[in-house]
């Protein structure tokens, strides 16, 4: 019996080890389980960023230094010249590649370019920055053709009577596509009038495009072969007719104003009453002329606004030299541009005549070369012209207060726009 006691009891003391050995093993193995869930999570919060900084531990996150050269390298990457800098930093370090930068800078400024608003902004390399010195203003003679500019492309806004052009069938209104075979880029008007001052006798083949528009890219291209003369077109003629004086502006170069001022003088000496300023397919020019202009007809009084980037607005007023209050009517079309437009719009404005004809063509801008330190030269629009009373004029034109197109083989609005001029005199 003692025996069985003693069995007994020994069976007990084992199960009672065995309990706390397995209540041991129970708490350590919850003990890691929660070490390992709080290592697992605190790589959890660490991670956010916006939790941590709410319970205040920044110091766990860094964040202030992570927001700080976040900002910064933003900051440093918001440029163009940046960017690229980077790019050419790794081809430079690392690619087996090379590259020629002449040919880099010019496509790279030339995707520049299309990608801005500016239809005029325009990168010359040296060679092309060559052909912009020439004086844009002056873009008669050569072939016989007056040129204009719209959106960077140059094309014809007059063909002279009796001129190699006309003889060609170049026609108002066809775009130069390349000159000589070299169609690499847009054409403006100064590098069209370069490339033709040739001596006479000498032979240019240019490529035209004949669209429906100046805003038609497609239309139908012909390439003509034309042979370069001396001949040139008086830049104002004038008549009188039944007391009218007429007076006819090709283009607005330096010495406009003083050929417009003797034309003024001279037609009054003779007896006009009342005057037609024709100003159609007149591509502008200088301003300074245009004010001169618009100053024999205004006594006081502003002719324009400009605005342009480091100043909202700045004026150019009448000169106070004035010639004659004499009535005046205005012929303008849709090829009347720039400071032609800037003569019509400060005559109107300011009550001073009437504008007959069509639309103008609403190339209120001015386009400024900045010659570049490595060479070449960058074109853009510096500045935008308005009318006295604030009116755009780019994209927009000029509205004639009377509407009259070209029909016929008569110049009909020239024959309008005299009557309405001897009808003024009689009221």
């Amino acid at each position: 019996m003692p025996r069985h006691t003693d069995k007994l009891a020994n069976m007990a003391a084992s199960a009672r080890k065995a309990r706390a050995r397995n209540i041991k093993l129970a708490k350590l193995f919850s003990l890691i389980i929660v070490v390992a869930a709080a290592f697992v999570g605190g790589f959890a919060v660490r991670g956010d960023v916006d939790l941590l900084d709410a319970l205040g531990l920044t110091q766990l996150t860094g964040t202030q230094d992570a927001k700080a050269k976040a900002a910064q390298t933003q900051q440093t990457y918001n440029s163009l010249a940046a960017r690229v800098g980077e790019v050419e930093g790794i081809v430079n370090k690392d690619s087996l590649d090379s590259y020629d930068l002449d040919t880099a800078t010019t496509k790279m400024l030339d995707a520049f370019a299309v990608s801005t608003q500016d239809p005029y902004l325009r990168y010359y390399d040296a060679s092309r920055f060559a052909a912009t010195s020439s004086d844009a203003s002056d873009n008669g003679g050569g072939i016989g053709v007056l040129f204009n500019e719209y959106n960077g492309s140059a094309y014809a806004v007059d063909v002279f009577e009796g001129s190699p052009a006309q003889m060609a069938d170049v026609q108002p209104n066809d775009v130069v596509v390349s000159i000589d075979g070299d169609r690499s880029h847009a054409w403006t008007a100064s590098e069209v009038t370069q490339a033709l001052k040739r001596d006479q006798g000498s032979q240019v083949v240019i490529t035209w495009r004949r669209a429906s528009s100046l805003d038609d890219t497609k239309g139908t291209e012909f390439t003509t072969t034309l042979t370069v003369t001396d001949q040139t077109v008086k830049n104002v003629t004038t008549e009188l007719t039944n007391n009218v004086g007429y007076i006819q502006l090709k283009q607005i170069t330096q010495n406009s104003a003083q050929l417009v001022r003797q034309a003024i003088v001279d037609l009054d000496s003779r007896g006009a009453q009342s005057y037609v300023l024709d100003l159609r397919d007149n591509p502008g020019g200088y301003l300074t002329q245009a004010v001169d202009i618009s100053s024999y007809f205004i006594k006081s009084g502003t002719i324009v606004r400009i605005t342009t980037k480091s100043s909202d607005e700045t004026t150019k007023n009448a000169t106070g030299d004035v010639l004659t209050d004499k009535p005046l009517v205005v012929l303008v079309n849709g090829n009347t541009s720039s400071s032609a437009e800037v003569i019509a719009a400060s005559l109107k404005d300011n009550e001073r005549a009437t504008i007959v004809g069509t639309t103008t063509l609403g190339k209120g801008s001015v386009q400024v070369t900045h010659e570049l330190t490595f060479g070449g030269a960058l074109r853009y629009t510096a500045a935008y012209y308005k009318s006295p009373l604030d009116h755009d004029i780019d994209g927009l034109g000029i509205n004639p207060d009377i509407s009259i197109g070209l029909s016929g083989d008569d110049d009909n609005q020239k024959s309008f726009a005299m009557e309405t001029a001897q009808s003024m005199v009689r009221e």
